[in-house]
């Protein structure tokens, strides 16, 4: 061919060496539509690369087929480690969820014996206190010692609370329990279902004022003469709280026998309505922003609620025990729906809790910090300067208080139980004297444990402040030593010496002073904005100054 043409391999090695004395390339030659650019180190972008600064064709990329597509679903990969921080933040979400159940059930226990040492208090020691008190107040004046006190604080508000148990249960007499539970049981199970969830509402109403009515007659009945004081007297206030008592007991009546009626029912529809009812509270809490102080609210109010539970289904099971001549084996057909009961509440408080800790991304290690809030309570309780009763603290954080539950309990064991004769009555003393033991080893052993709580919280020092006395309505000076409280709302958090006291400022020079321009009229509009955000605007709480119902619902500060 080459002979044909006229050209031999000399004249190829000379063309060659001719390009390269020019400097030309053998593919220069190529037309540029044949070309095939390589862009192996171009940025991919939606399965493309970035041609912004390459020109190719059409036929750089082969052609899109099916099996291509389906090849390269098949064969395709991803790394996580690229994204680890999000990977390894749903991995402690799911490490947290499983703790819930277990740190949750630690608080629920802790404060289950909180309440129910508040209850054996009412039952054991009241009435030895009470009398010791009357024997203090009819000795003092044959002892001569006019110039003291006849009775002190304390001992003023255990005789209050003595007759507020003595007079309430005396009218508790005029209600028929049997009749009560005839007419509920005589409605439908739609209108009981309505009646038990305006019982819960109702006891929740009950709780929040009640305790303030009490500690209204308990102050207004200790109030130095000195002060000038603004109440009504406090034979007023001793009525309000005898009527309180007194309805609140009615009303935890009427919910025993709601529970009662649905127990004792055939088909168990109504007991399984109100189960579900505890489900419905999931709804609505579940869904809703929380932060740690409504999340400590809402674990007060669960273990007033499951105490409160468990008392009523003790009630229910001594009034079936009683309708049955005290069969034990009646005991054994009422077991199964009790501890169903007692589970679907438990399921309840671990599902809820768990959520509202993921939804608010709320460590576990905050079931911790109110377990510490709680034995607070109990060891500053304890100090020679406490400024309240145990049992009265107990009320105030959890919204549980005694009396009420108290009242009706003996109203139901003795009308239960009959006591006749010499055997009833030492069998009587001893259930007393077994009763006061209990109370004492569960004092000893939750003062131990709430002990070594407030030294892992760090919150020792806590103990030893006073605190303040600022008059309502009014804030105490920075430069007084703030009560329990630290002003960043932790209270956790260790203050440096640095900044327990403010560092006086220099008085300015006159002379040295610069006037400072007019503020403009948006300054102004800014300025007013700010102090009415300020006005309104609250401080967010400590743990140790949230009490029940602070923050109403799910408000939050």
């Amino acid at each position: 061919m080459a002979d044909l043409l006229g050209t031999g391999p000399s004249d190829e090695k000379e063309t060659e060496n001719e390009d390269k004395k020019e400097g030309k390339r053998p593919w220069d030659d190529i037309p540029k539509s044949e070309k095939i650019v390589r862009t192996p180190d171009l940025a991919e972008t939606l399965g493309f690369y970035d041609m912004n600064n390459a020109k190719c064709c059409h036929n750089v990329f082969p052609d899109p087929s099916l099996a291509r597509f389906l090849c390269a679903e098949l064969t395709r990969g991803y790394f996580l480690e690229h994204n680890e921080a999000k990977y390894t933040e749903r991995r402690e979400r799911v490490y947290t969820c499983m703790r819930i159940p277990r740190e949750l059930e630690k608080l629920m226990i802790f404060g289950f014996f909180l309440c129910l040492d508040a209850f054996l208090y009412v039952f054991t020691l009241l009435p030895l206190r009470v009398l010791l008190a009357l024997l203090h107040l009819f000795t003092m004046p044959c002892c001569g010692l006019r110039g003291s006190l006849l009775l002190q604080p304390a001992q003023v508000c255990d005789i209050f609370k003595g007759l507020i148990m003595v007079l309430c249960y005396s009218m508790m007499h005029y209600v028929d329990y049997s009749m009560m539970y005839h007419l509920i049981r005589g409605q439908s199970v739609i209108k009981l279902y309505i009646i038990y969830n305006m019982l819960e509402v109702a006891d929740r109403l009950f709780s929040s004022f009640g305790q303030d009515i009490l500690d209204a007659l308990y102050w207004t009945a200790t109030e130095p003469k000195e002060r000038k004081r603004d109440s009504i007297g406090v034979i007023p206030h001793f009525i309000m709280a005898v009527f309180y008592v007194f309805l609140h007991a009615i009303l935890i009546m009427v919910q025993a026998s709601t529970l009662n009626v649905a127990f004792n029912s055939h088909n168990k529809s109504l007991l399984t309505i109100m189960m579900s009812n505890n489900f419905v509270e999931i709804k609505g809490s579940v869904f809703k922003k929380f932060e740690k102080n409504n999340l400590f609210q809402m674990s007060n109010s669960d273990i007033k609620e499951r105490f409160t539970n468990y008392v009523l289904l003790l009630i229910v099971c001594l009034r079936n025990m009683e309708q049955f001549s005290w069969n034990p084996d009646h005991l054994w057909v009422l077991l199964p729906d009790v501890f169903m009961v007692i589970a679907s509440e438990i399921a309840v408080d671990i599902i809820k809790h768990a959520f509202i800790t993921k939804f608010n991304e709320i460590t576990a290690d905050v079931y911790s910090e109110y377990r510490a809030s709680l034995a607070f309570d109990l060891v500053s309780s304890r100090q020679k300067n406490a400024c309240t009763d145990y049992s009265d603290s107990v009320a105030r954080r959890m919204g549980f208080i005694p009396l009420p539950l108290a009242v009706l309990l003996i109203r139901v064991v003795m009308s239960s139980v009959n006591v006749q004769g010499a055997l009833s009555y030492s069998c009587l003393l001893l259930f007393y004297l077994g009763m006061v033991t209990l109370k004492v080893l569960n004092s000893i052993v939750l003062l131990g444990k709430s002990c070594v709580y407030v030294k892992r919280a760090n919150m020792e020092d806590k103990l030893f402040e006073r605190p303040s006395t600022a008059a309502p309505g009014k804030t105490p000076s920075r430069t007084r030593k703030t009560s329990r409280c630290d002003p960043s709302g932790d209270p956790w958090s260790e203050r440096s010496p640095s900044t327990s006291s403010p560092i006086p400022e220099p008085d300015p020079d006159p002379d040295t002073l610069t006037p400072s321009p007019p503020a403009t009229p948006e300054q102004k509009e800014e300025e007013g904005m700010e102090g009415t955000e300020l006005k309104h605007r609250t401080p967010k709480k400590d743990l140790l100054d949230v009490d029940r119902f602070t923050i109403c619902g799910n408000r939050i500060d």
